[in-house]
C-alpha cells in the first residue's frame, strides 16, 4: 500500500499544536505571479489573458520559433467564440447536426495575422528594425520585455487590463523615438477587406472600422465558401500617451488593407501604447483611452486579482521539493487565465477553455477533468458551476448527433451560435463532474438545472459509456432524480443500464485479456495497445484483482509496456514499434492519458501511483534545463515538444495532486471529510489547505500520518 498507510491509524487531532493557524484562517499570503515568473526569450512565445482579450507575442510554430516578439503589442487578438475560426457563416447541414453560425475549419490560430504595432527604436538617427528582446519574463499577470538597443535599455509591461484592453507600458534609460506600424486585419484566407480607418486627434487615437470577407468551411466533409470576416462590424482603437497626431501616415494598399505609421518618443518618463477592438466603437475608445491614462493602476488591480485568485480560490499546497509546488501553481494558473465569460448565446456561462492558440472554447473531452478542477475552487459558482452548465444549451436546441439506437453525442466544442462537427461520448464523465460539484457544495439548484436541462434528455434514450464508467454514471442519474424531485425517472435509469453484481462482473470478465493479450484490460483487436485500460481502473466496480498484475506487466515494463523515457506513454513500446507511422509523431506522451491512467491507478491503490506520478510531472511538466514548470500540449516520441505551449490539456494533473496524491474527497451534504493519502515515499510530508464550506481547512501528511484540524465536517482516513 501507500507509503505511510501502515502508520496512518495515526489520528486525526481536532487541533494543531501551538504553532498552527487559528480556526478559519487563510494561509500566509505570497507573491505568486512573482513566484511563477518565468524567461521564455526564445523558448516560448509570451502570452497574456484576459475576459475577451487574449496577448501573443511573437510566434512559434509547434515549439519551433518562427517570430520573435518585439516592441508594441503585436499580436493582441479578440476572441468572444463568436467564431471558431476567421469566418462567419451559416451551416449548410439540415437536423440536429447543421453547425449554427461561426464554426469554421478554417483559420484557427487567426492571431498569427494580426499585426497591430510592431515597434522599432530610433537613436541618434539610426533605426533599429524591431529589436528582438534581451529577456522576456512571463507571469499570470504581465510580460516584461527588457531589451538592449544602440546603448539605450528599453523595458516593457505589457499586459490585459480588466476593461479588456491591452498595452505596453515602456521606459528607455535615455530619450529615443519609438516607430510603431500595423494594419487592420486580413487574414490568409481573406477574400476581401472594406476596412476603414481614422485618426481620433481628440482621443489621439487610431480608429479602424474592420470588415471584409473570407473564405470559410463551417461543415465537415464540405468545401469552402465565401463570407464575412469574423471582425465585420467590430472596431479596433489604437492609443498611446503621447501624441502622435504629426507623425501618423495612413496608407490603403490595393487589397483593401488599412495601413498606419507613427512615432512617439521614450523615455525614463515613459510611454504607453494601448489596443483595444469591441462592437460598439464608444465602447472600444473608451477602454484604449483609459488604460492609457491609468495604466499603472490597471496593471496593480491585474496583479492583485490574479495573486486573489491563487492565493484565495484555490487549495493552498506545499512539499519539500519546490519543483512540485511551482508545477501545481503553474497549471492552476493557466486554469485561471482560461476563463471567459461573455453572456451571450449559448455562452451565458462562464467556463474555464484549454488553449490561446487552436482550441479557444472549452472542450467536450477536456472537460472532462476541467470540470472536476473547478469543483475544488472556493467560489464554485463562479468557477465550476458554467464548466457544466455551458454544454446543456445544445442539448436544449437539439444540437447533438442521434444514432439510430438513440444514443445521442455532444460536439467537440461550442460558441455563441455554433458547434463543431465533431461528434464523441465523453459528456457522461461531465455527469460524474457535476455530481462532484454537487458534492462539494449542496446547491440542489445547480443539480436541478444539470439534470433537468441537459443530462435526463441527452441520455433519455441511451446511455453512452466512457471508460466502463456506465453502471457509475446510471447511478448517480438516478441520485440526481431522486434529489431533483423526478422520482418517476428513477425506475428509467434503474433499467437503462443492467447493474446487477452477476452481470458487472461479466461485463469485466469479459474484456480481460481480450483478444489474447494477457494481464490487459480490453485490448483492442488491432493490437494498438494504450493506455485506455488503465482509465477503467477508475470504475468503482474495477475488479482489484485485475489491477496488480496489469501495472506489473504494462505499467512497469519498460521494454514493451507504458514506461517509455518517463510514464506513461500514451501508446505500449510494442505498439509503437508495430504503428510507427509518419502521421503518428504527436503522441509519443500526452497529458490527458497520464491523468486518466495516474487516476486509475489511484483508485485501485496501486502503491507505485505516487511515484509515477511525480515522474510524470518531473519529466513533462518541467524543463529541467529551463528550470521552469511546463505546460506543453504533447511530447513526440523522441521528446521534441509538440503543439500549444500553454495548454489548459494539463488541467487533471491539479486533480493527481488533490484526489491522487492527497487522497481527498469531502461531502457538504454529508459533511464529511474522507483522506485516503499517498504522500510519495521520497517526501517526509505534505500539507494541503482546503477550502471547505467557507472554512480553510489543514491537513498535514507526514511520515507518521496525517493531521487534521479545523475541519468543519468529520474526518475520515483510510
Amino acid at each position: 500500500m501507500f507509503a505511510g498507510i501502515a502508520l496512518i491509524a495515526a489520528f486525526v487531532f481536532c487541533c494543531f499544536p501551538s504553532d498552527s493557524v487559528l480556526a478559519g484562517e487563510k494561509p500566509p499570503f505570497t507573491d505568486y505571479c512573482q513566484r511563477l515568473e518565468q524567461e521564455v526569450q526564445g523558448r516560448k512565445h509570451g502570452f497574456l489573458a484576459g475576459n475577451v482579450t487574449y496577448y501573443i507575442g511573437g510566434f512559434h510554430a509547434s515549439w519551433k520559433l518562427i517570430e520573435d516578439e518585439t516592441i508594441g503589442l503585436t499580436h493582441p487578438f479578440h476572441h468572444d467564440l463568436r467564431s471558431r475560426g476567421v469566418g462567419l457563416l451559416e451551416s449548410g447541414i439540415a437536423g440536429t447536426e447543421n453547425t449554427g453560425k461561426g464554426n469554421d475549419y478554417n483559420g484557427w490560430e487567426f492571431y498569427k495575422d494580426t499585426r497591430v504595432l510592431y515597434g522599432s527604436v530610433i537613436v541618434e538617427g539610426e533605426t533599429y528594425q524591431h529589436p528582438k528582446p534581451k529577456s522576456m519574463r512571463w507571469r499570470p499577470d504581465k510580460m516584461i520585455c527588457v531589451y538592449e538597443v544602440g546603448g539605450v535599455t528599453i523595458r516593457e509591461e505589457k499586459f490585459i487590463a480588466a476593461n479588456d484592453a491591452a498595452a505596453s507600458i515602456i521606459t528607455a534609460s535615455k530619450p529615443v523615438t519609438l516607430q510603431f506600424s500595423g494594419h487592420s486585419f486580413y487574414h490568409r484566407n481573406s477574400a476581401s477587406s472594406s476596412a476603414a480607418i481614422r485618426y481620433d486627434a481628440r482621443n489621439n487615437a487610431l480608429v479602424v472600422s474592420e470588415g471584409g470577407t473570407v473564405r470559410s468551411r463551417p461543415d465537415p466533409g464540405r468545401g469552402e465558401r465565401i463570407g464575412p470576416c469574423v471582425y465585420s462590424g467590430m472596431t479596433t482603437v489604437i492609443s498611446a500617451s503621447r501624441d502622435f497626431g504629426r507623425s501618423v501616415t495612413l496608407k490603403r494598399d490595393n487589397k483593401g488593407v488599412q495601413h498606419y505609421e507613427f512615432s512617439v518618443p521614450c523615455d525614463r518618463e515613459g510611454t504607453t501604447v494601448s489596443w483595444s477592438m469591441h462592437d460598439d466603437r464608444t465602447v472600444a475608445t473608451r477602454c484604449a483611452r483609459d488604460i492609457i491614462l491609468n495604466g499603472h493602476p490597471w496593471l496593480a488591480k491585474k496583479t492583485a486579482e490574479m495573486n486573489r485568485q491563487l492565493n484565495e480560490e484555490i487549495p493552498w499546497f506545499r512539499c519539500p521539493d519546490e519543483k512540485f509546488v511551482d508545477i501545481y501553481y503553474y497549471l492552476w494558473s493557466l486554469y485561471l487565465m482560461y476563463y471567459i465569460d461573455v453572456g451571450k448565446g449559448w455562452e451565458q456561462e462562464n467556463h474555464t477553455q484549454t488553449a490561446v492558440n487552436n482550441f479557444l472554447g472549452m472542450h467536450r473531452f477536456d472537460a472532462t477533468f476541467q470540470i472536476k478542477v473547478g469543483s475544488w475552487t472556493t467560489d464554485k459558482r463562479r468557477y465550476a458551476y458554467g464548466n457544466v452548465l455551458t454544454w446543456k444549451h445544445l442539448t436544449k436546441n437539439d444540437c447533438y448527433r442521434e444514432h439510430s439506437n438513440g444514443r445521442r453525442l455532444l460536439s467537440d466544442n461550442k460558441g455563441i451560435s455554433w458547434h463543431s462537427g465533431a461528434y464523441g461520448p465523453e459528456t457522461t464523465e461531465h455527469v460524474l463532474g457535476a455530481w462532484q460539484i454537487f458534492e462539494h457544495t449542496g446547491d440542489l439548484k445547480f443539480l436541478k438545472q444539470s439534470y433537468e436541462e441537459h443530462f435526463a434528455k441527452l441520455f433519455r434514450k441511451q446511455l453512452v459509456g466512457f471508460a466502463m464508467n456506465d453502471f457509475e454514471v446510471a447511478d448517480v442519474l438516478e441520485k440526481m432524480a431522486h434529489l431533483t424531485g423526478n422520482e418517476s425517472h428513477v425506475a428509467h435509469w434503474q433499467k437503462i443500464v443492467r447493474r446487477d453484481r452477476e452481470h458487472i462482473r461479466r461485463m469485466f470478465e469479459q474484456r480481460w485479456e481480450a483478444n489474447g493479450v494477457a494481464d490487459y484490460f480490453s485490448a483492442p483487436r488491432s493490437g494498438r495497445i494504450g493506455t485506455t485500460g488503465f482509465w477503467a481502473m477508475r470504475s468503482p466496480c474495477f475488479p482489484k484483482k485485475y489491477a496488480k498484475p496489469m501495472v506489473d506487466a504494462w505499467a512497469l515494463d519498460k521494454e514493451k509496456g507504458l514506461y517509455g523515457e518517463f510514464f506513461p506513454l500514451a501508446m505500449t513500446k510494442l505498439a509503437m514499434k508495430t504503428f510507427n507511422t509518419p502521421v503518428d509523431h504527436s503522441f509519443g506522451y500526452t497529458p490527458d492519458t497520464a491523468y486518466f491512467t495516474l487516476d486509475g491507478m489511484f483508485r485501485q491503490r496501486v502503491k507505485e501511483a505516487p511515484g509515477l506520478t511525480l515522474n510524470h510531472l518531473a519529466n513533462y511538466n518541467y524543463h529541467d534545463e529551463w528550470q521552469i514548470p511546463m505546460a506543453p500540449e504533447a511530447y513526440e516520441r523522441d521528446l521534441k515538444l509538440f503543439g500549444d505551449q500553454y495548454s489548459n490539456f494539463n488541467a487533471g494533473k491539479i486533480l493527481l495532486y488533490l484526489e491522487g496524491l492527497a487522497g481527498l474527497k469531502y461531502s457538504v451534504t454529508d459533511r464529511k471529510l474522507i483522506i485516503r493519502p499517498a504522500m510519495p515515499a521520497s517526501w517526509d510530508w505534505m500539507e494541503i489547505r482546503l477550502p471547505i464550506a467557507g472554512q480553510w481547512t489543514k491537513i498535514r501528511y507526514s511520515k507518521k500520518g496525517v493531521r487534521v484540524s479545523e475541519c468543519p465536517f468529520d474526518s475520515q482516513i483510510e
